[in-house]
């Protein structure tokens, strides 16, 4: 194995591309992202690290506008996540100077793609260290959420997870996501505070949601919002256990 992961253009004989692989790996020790899409609304959630006493807290950002109607979260190395934003907004501004319209989601997220691909085909590179996940609206008001990772392969989803744990946070959301969290706003804020609450211990404190609406422009949530939220939650999660109890004395 060690012959072949010195150098990113060498296959190993099964097939693998290791550097590419160590590059996911560096994605699953990065803080965990979360994007649900409803049918008038996208939400990104993300576990916020503790930054020391003294370290400016707004400099510490996950969740990136792209454009007006883009936003990114990432999951891994920051510096490298720098890079892929600056290039993804210099493209969405091209993209308006040369035809007149905005990017669509997808046509965005396949450049980004196309970027991370670009970077396991030649010597002297290494693969950039995260994955992504893209949400927003094209023109005609259609919401869509993007993942894409370090080898540049992308997918659209409903609702995803990327970085720590992220499998855990999944399985969470394919029990729980359906049509009629979509409808509602509200329930699809809900599900992505409460995909989050199965990795993050300590609340709100340790969570940042942004939201985008159609039409509108993209939204952090204040930390008394998300307060709100988790404590309906709890709320929830007593009444449950409590008929769990009760149940379980009455059989």
């Amino acid at each position: 194995m060690s012959r072949y992961d010195r150098a990113i253009t060498v296959f190993s004989p099964d097939g693998h591309l290791f550097q590419v692989e160590y590059a996911q790996e560096a994605v699953k020790k990065g803080s965990t992202a979360v994007g649900v899409r409803g049918n008038d609304i996208v939400v990104l959630g993300i576990e916020k690290k503790s930054v020391p006493k003294l370290q400016e807290e707004r400099t510490v950002r996950k969740i990136c506008m792209i454009d007006d109607h883009v936003c990114m979260a990432f999951a891994g190395l920051t510096a490298d996540a720098r890079i892929i934003v600056n290039r993804a907004r210099l493209e969405c501004q091209s993209h308006r100077l040369t035809v007149e319209d905005p990017v669509t989601i997808e046509y965005i997220t396949r450049y980004i793609a196309t970027v991370k691909q670009r970077y396991t085909q030649s010597n002297g590179r290494r693969p950039f260290g995260l994955s992504a996940l893209v949400v927003g609206f094209d023109y005609d008001g259609t919401p869509h959420l993007y993942q894409t990772d370090p080898s540049g392969t992308y997918h659209a989803w409903k609702a995803n997870a990327i970085g720590r744990s992220a499998k855990t946070v999944r399985d969470f959301l394919e029990q729980n996501y359906n049509e009629e969290v979509a409808s509602n706003e509200d329930d699809t804020i809900k599900l992505t505070v409460k995909a989050l609450l199965e990795v993050v211990q300590s609340g709100s404190k340790s969570m940042e949601i942004a939201v985008m609406r159609r039409k509108g422009s993209l939204k952090i949530l204040e930390a008394s919002e998300v307060d709100k939220i988790v404590a309906v939650i709890e709320k929830e999660k007593a009444v449950e256990a409590e008929k769990k109890q009760k149940k379980g004395k009455s059989s």
